[in-house]
């Protein structure tokens, strides 16, 4: 789609949530000119107040929309080339965005968590988007594009050094330092809510291959457990974002007609050696960062100096049967959940409008933007991608 055809380049839904309010000072501060962009949410008085507290320029139009009303996300659709929603659960409210990106060929962007949900909206939305022009990519945020496109780097530079894929990859988060907001605590909460109703979704959510209908791929480690990890030398941790991440890539590879072959992917997080790192594995794995009432509310989250000072680097070493290694690591210079993730989400859109031409269809960051939407993450939003 020309980005001529639409008033907007981007519309940010959900502009006046905590994400929603990052996504829209970075396109404020990062895109002072060249981008066509409006803030859209339900409230045009709130949607005033929140441009005039994070410094949007007075000349950034506002656009009402409501989950509840179809006919007003249609209408909202309609006027821009991208839809970027950070308005979640997803589940419960993202279903009839999603819907009308579709109807109307809109481009559609949100930084989802929920497999269950993503997996109904594959099944009843992927051939008509294919068919409509509509490129829906969910996962644009955290979750999963540094896991996503670190794969991608790791197959890249195999391809280039050994000349094949590698086929087993393990991503180990050594370092991450950030807070997470309350709607992403609202997601998970409200995917268990949906598996405790609907007991037919606990077996989709512990399927690796649940995003790929049709295709199973080998055998892959659960992640569940604490263990020592004698690639890395170190005790390793279950990592809360696994779950979602490693759907993700595999479909990636999917998408992408299984260039990679019958990958074996897990992520944990590195707590360290001997005693000490053994102590801390369990001791990770028995937390849930999302449980009780405790924590931020929907709409809230980090501090500015919290997202400032937060950080995250990732390894993924990718170890073939011969017992050749090569490795990736991807870093971020925020705090992974926020500060990285309002870039991430803005990049992507942008990505779409401006670099990425392709078909229609539900996709993964990694298969519809791949490289790039790495090159633009390394320019403006912190993050580096190198292979070692």
């Amino acid at each position: 789609m020309s980005q001529g055809q639409r008033e907007f380049d981007v519309i940010v839904y959900g502009a006046t949530g905590y994400t929603g309010r990052l996504v829209a000072e970075y396109l404020a501060q990062t895109y002072p000119t060249g981008v066509r962009w409006a803030m859209a949410g339900r409230s045009m008085a709130k949607l005033e107040a929140v441009r005039a507290e994070m410094g949007v320029p007075a000349d950034v139009p506002l656009v009402t929309a409501d989950a509840d009303a179809p006919t007003s996300l249609r209408a909202m659709c309609a006027r821009a080339t991208v839809v970027i929603t950070t308005v979640g659960p997803y589940q419960l409210y993202g279903s009839d965005l999603v819907a009308a990106c579709v109807e109307t060929g809109t481009a559609y962007v949100d930084l989802c968590g929920e497999p269950g949900w993503m997996r109904e909206m594959i099944d009843a939305h992927h051939a008509a988007a294919r068919a409509n022009g509509a490129q829906i990519v969910f996962s644009c945020g955290f979750d999963s594009i540094p896991f996503d496109l670190g794969v991608l780097t790791l197959q890249e530079a195999a391809q280039a050094r050994f000349g094949k894929p590698v086929p087993r990859i393990k991503a180990r988060v050594r370092e991450m330092k950030g807070g997470f907001s309350g709607g992403t605590a609202a997601s998970l909460k409200a995917t268990m809510a949906a598996a405790a109703k609907k007991p037919s979704l606990i077996p989709l959510l512990a399927d690796p291959f649940a995003l790929t209908p049709g295709h199973k791929g080998p055998n892959q480690p659960s992640g569940l457990i604490p263990e020592y990890d004698p690639t890395l030398h170190s005790w390793v941790a279950p990592f809360v974002m696994a779950p979602i991440n490693t759907k993700n890539v595999h479909r990636t590879n999917f998408l992408l007609g299984q260039q990679w072959g019958d990958i074996v992917y897990d992520e944990m997080v590195v707590t360290g050696l001997g005693d000490v790192g053994r102590a801390a594995a369990e001791a990770l794995g028995k937390l849930n960062p999302f449980g009780g009432d405790k924590g931020p509310k929907p709409g809230e989250g980090p501090t500015k100096e919290e997202r400032e000072a937060g950080h995250f680097d990732v390894l993924f070493a990718g170890l073939y049967d011969d017992g050749q290694r090569i490795d990736a690591v991807v870093t971020g210079n925020r705090d992974p959940g926020y500060g990285c993730t309002s870039r991430m989400l803005a990049e992507s859109a942008l990505c779409l409008v401006e670099d990425v031409r392709g078909d229609g269809g539900i996709w993964t960051p990694g298969a519809l933007m791949g490289t790039k939407l790495r090159d633009r993450l390394v320019a403006r939003a912190g993050m580096t991608f190198t292979a070692q």
